[in-house]
């Protein structure tokens, strides 16, 4: 954005349903004064209320509506964001009973994966996810767009599918909706084909999964600086949510030359809206075809077990399931755990100060290497083909000439012993 632009400060005042006495129902107000501030929205205020189920037609009940109101004018907020996604009707009567600008959380949660989205395909998720939720609440959202006094606000843009877009007819979002499915479906027939050539190599695929901001970026940057050094082209790694919505792919050769993908996804958090873990499907995918999930948490936050909870539900919902994991608790070092600490399936580290990088890739060997076996193979002298093969794919322990070919000890995976003796 043009630093010329000027923003129009945002204080927002925060509204909640406790909904049947949810027992993270304080975490997930942090989390959403966290998103609110993600967009440079300052929190002045919150109200909130217990209630056996949100109100259908006014999120909240109707007496709470006057104790907002109340409190939306001494704070001097300008805006109120609701915790929960709120229907259409719901934003049109609260919009008409308080007469400002409402936002709810899925609206919070777009406008960021808007803002961090780097490469065109995250950027098409992020519209299509935008227009799908907005195309509903066009009559409501148009309203509240009147009240922005001329201009979008500090912390929302809104871009992709703000104003503009709003005041576009139907079939022209519907026309943009199904020309992005196109697009989206284009790219993801190109993932599936790198995919099917990465498979045919044989190579086993790691993929790290886990919430926003658990060190999932970190902890790829410090597996390729481990293994390559410093000149290992990192991965972009902040302290902020949803720092990374681009799958990131690498293929990593260890010391002994054992191969394999490592593969990074976007960060999960509760309520993720369901347009956009649909949008994003198709890059979730990378983690339905691994091998091995390295499910990264962190473990010096309160409700980290809450945090793996949502991440397997969100998992599952992308059809992720019966793929072996470990349990990877980042951020031991602000625990008075001890670590680097390993038992079965589970590793306690820190990827910020690269201790437990070597018990977690001891930790992977077994998963992923586990059915690789040594053997020795004789390759006619005219399939040199096969030699390029092996020593590209497999590790090679002895090459020999023979009499009747090149005669070589190597350790090789089933999948790749599978293709040589079909290719043979």
């Amino acid at each position: 954005m043009n630093t010329m632009e000027q923003y129009i400060e945002e204080f927002a005042l925060l509204v909640a349903v406790n909904e049947d006495d949810n027992s993270h129902f304080d975490y997930e107000m942090e989390e959403l004064r966290n998103l609110t501030e993600a967009l440079q929205v300052e929190v002045v205020g919150e109200v909130t209320q217990n209630l056996p189920r949100i109100h259908p037609t006014t999120y909240v009940g109707k007496g709470k509506l006057d104790e907002i109101k109340r409190m939306y004018e001494a704070i001097n907020a300008n805006l109120i964001i609701t915790n929960d996604e709120l229907s259409p009707s719901q934003i049109r009567n609260l919009e008409e009973e308080l007469q400002c600008k409402i936002i709810d959380r899925t609206m919070l949660i777009l406008d960021i994966f808007a803002r961090r989205a780097k490469t065109h395909e995250a950027r098409m998720q992020v519209e299509l996810a935008q227009l799908q939720y907005f195309l509903p609440r066009l009559v409501g959202l148009r309203s509240s767009l009147s009240r922005q006094g001329g201009g979008t606000g500090g912390g929302f843009q809104n871009k992709g599918a703000g104003e503009t877009k709003l005041e576009l007819d139907r079939r022209v979002i519907e026309d943009q909706i199904a020309k992005l499915n196109r697009n989206l479906r284009h790219a993801e027939e190109q993932r599936q084909t790198q995919r099917k050539r990465r498979n045919r190599s044989g190579m086993p695929v790691v993929s790290i999964v886990g919430y926003t901001n658990a060190g999932k970026s970190t902890l790829m940057n410090q597996l390729l600086t481990n293994i390559y050094g410093e000149a290992a082209k990192e991965v972009f790694e902040k302290d902020m949510l949803f720092a990374t919505l681009d799958t990131s792919v690498r293929k990593v050769e260890l010391p002994n030359n054992r191969k394999f993908i490592l593969t990074d996804t976007v960060g999960f958090v509760s309520k993720l809206p369901h347009h956009l873990v649909k949008a994003f499907r198709s890059t979730l995918e990378e983690a339905r075809e691994a091998d091995l999930l390295l499910h990264v948490v962190d473990v010096s936050h309160e409700e980290y077990r809450y945090m793996i909870d949502v991440t397997n539900e969100t998992l599952l919902d992308v059809g992720v399931e019966d793929i072996p994991t470990i349990l990877v608790y980042n951020k031991a070092d602000a625990t008075s755990m001890p670590y680097p600490y390993v038992q079965d399936n589970e590793i306690w580290m820190s990827a910020k100060e690269g201790k437990g990088l070597e018990q977690l890739l001891q930790l992977m060997n077994r998963y992923i290497f586990a059915d690789y076996e040594i053997e020795t193979v004789t390759v006619p002298y005219e399939r040199g083909d096969l030699v390029s093969l092996l020593n590209e794919e497999a590790h090679v322990i002895e090459t020999e000439y023979e009499e009747e070919g090149t005669q070589l000890t190597i350790e090789w995976s089933s999948r790749l012993k599978e293709q040589f003796y079909q290719a043979l």
